[in-house]
């Protein structure tokens, strides 16, 4: 039966995939997750569910690693600091700001607790520019923003886990929010990621060239995205910065071996298959899940979850491109930069991952949180997807 679901849904994916559409205005994911809730009224569809198992063991992997190893390594290196700074510091300044603000705006009506409300927040900052990417490329012609984009969210998928498994142990016990412990264990489980990442992407780089047969250097790539995310996560440390640092070495890598542009466009030639494969099905599957969730009372809440979500990008982008004087040189017009940076900033696949994490713990009945997370990711998802293209016109016009 699941087979059957699964198949009809790569079909349906295909279908939305190859509909010339104005993809400007209704970028791919969000036809496939409204298509998505369309299904979910279907009875056919009742018994498909999709869990956070299924995301972190299934699809994650496989997106990371495709993301890290062919971003291009010149604006990789050229953006290191401010992608660092927005994927760390900067992840950790907006969950805090969104925390505070979505227990102050909640507290008159819902009994939403300090450690609660940071944990919604947690769910809601890690960045998917799965679907704006190319269309800040295309209507911008600054390249620079829609990079920035890519890689700061790459980066702080793994950052964004690390706080939310903190925050959730504190839910979990009732300890409370302690700042010293969040510290030392973001410390610990990011730079273990890193480490495992790091040596599985340099053992990658040499085994690699033992063979010029396209079919097992493609296997290995497999071995190192699947079992690195694996590995570090058997350990307890993340494994979603593991994938994504073994992927940028593999880049590194393709950066030094100029004559051997044969092994990446046989790694191309697989992921760029798999990738629009995996996607297709996610999204629809993530509609299908939705659906159940969104008739709740509080979409009032969500609403204003979303807008202090957008607010409290913007303060914290600000906040680094115009006091940091390198940074600020790095775009042609701060405001219009922080703007496009700010709405680039979509909740997707890691939020829904997150959120289906808290909810296979949380007590039935008790999904305020879950309701509330969907309907925000929900929000951000179809809003600033289709609403990119319209700013990026508004601001060229702005500034010209």
């Amino acid at each position: 039966m699941i087979a059957h679901q699964i198949i009809i849904l790569l079909f349906i994916g295909y279908i939305i995939y190859t509909i010339d559409l104005k993809r400007e205005y209704f970028p791919v994911p969000v036809v496939l997750v409204l298509t998505g809730i369309g299904l979910s009224f279907i009875p056919f569809f009742d018994s498909l569910h999709i869990s956070k198992d299924i995301i972190f063991n299934v699809f994650l992997p496989a997106l990371l690693f495709t993301s890290a190893y062919q971003f291009p390594l010149k604006q990789l290196k050229e953006y290191a600091g401010i992608i660092a700074a927005l994927s760390t510091l900067g992840l950790m300044a907006t969950a805090l700001l969104l925390g505070f603000g979505i227990y102050l705006v909640s507290a008159p009506f819902l009994d939403l607790t300090m450690t609660a409300s940071f944990l919604l927040a947690a769910i809601l900052i890690p960045t998917d520019p799965v679907s704006v990417t190319a269309i800040l490329k295309q209507s911008t012609g600054e390249e620079e923003i829609a990079d920035v984009v890519e890689a700061e969210s790459m980066v702080n998928d793994g950052t964004s886990i690390v706080i939310f498994t903190i925050l959730l142990s504190m839910y979990e016990t009732g300890n409370g929010f302690s700042l010293g412990k969040f510290v030392i264990d973001f410390l610990l489980v990011s730079i273990g990621g890193i480490a495992i990442g790091f040596v599985l992407g340099w053992l990658l780089c040499k085994v690699i060239h033992l063979t010029h047969h396209r079919t097992y250097q493609v296997m290995l790539s497999i071995i190192i995205a699947y079992g690195g995310f694996y590995i570090a996560e058997a350990v307890g440390v993340s494994g979603v910065l593991a994938t994504v640092v073994a992927g940028i070495t593999l880049a590194f890598e393709f950066g030094k071996v100029i004559n051997d542009n044969h092994m990446k466009e046989s790694l191309d030639g697989f992921w760029d298959i798999i990738i629009p494969t995996v996607l297709s099905v996610l999204f629809l599957m993530i509609g299908i899940q939705a659906a159940e969730y969104l008739a709740f009372p509080h979409w009032w809440l969500a609403v204003i979850i979303f807008i202090l979500s957008i607010i409290a990008r913007f303060i914290v982008l600000g906040g680094f491109i115009y006091t940091v004087p390198a940074w600020k040189n790095e775009f042609t017009n701060d405001f219009s930069a922080t703007s496009l940076l700010t709405w680039a900033g979509i909740k997707g696949t890691m939020s829904i991952a997150l959120l289906l994490w808290l909810e296979g713990i949380m007590p039935e009945g008790d999904k305020l949180i879950i309701s509330l997370a969907f309907a925000t990711v929900l929000l951000s998802l179809v809003l600033q997807s289709i609403g990119i293209y319209p700013l990026t016109k508004f601001l060229n016009k702005k500034r010209a």
